[in-house]
């Protein structure tokens, strides 16, 4: 069974930075999408970023100009540099892969968390 590995959560001050990535453990074919999802206690799971196939990205507005998602092909990872976070960014972060053949994998989650 494919999991996907996730790293680069933690604890940051407002204002900083970090680097999330994610990369299945096998495969099950081509992929369509890769995302970033997140969940903030008491709040409901929201798209964060996409990328597609063919590079093209997707952000939810509320990280527009301060996230940016990117994938290496040859590895199969995606990455979601994440710069001038915000407490209101503090959240479990999910990767997720949409699979061609029409499965998807989540995987566990890393905690970001944003201190003021």
């Amino acid at each position: 069974q494919v999991r996907l590995v996730e790293s680069g959560g933690g604890l940051v001050q407002a204002g900083g930075s970090l680097r999330l990535s994610c990369a299945p453990s096998g495969s099950i074919g081509g992929i369509n999408t890769m995302d970033w999802y997140r969940q903030a206690p008491g709040k409901q799971r929201e798209l964060v970023a996409r990328i597609f196939s063919g590079g093209s990205t997707n952000y939810a507005d509320s990280v527009k100009g301060r996230f940016t998602i990117s994938r290496d092909n040859a590895k199969n990872t995606v990455y979601l540099q994440m710069n001038s976070l915000k407490p209101e960014d503090t959240a479990v972060y999910s990767c997720h892969v949409n699979w061609r053949i029409g499965d998807d994998t989540w995987g566990q989650g890393t905690q970001v968390t944003v201190s003021s």
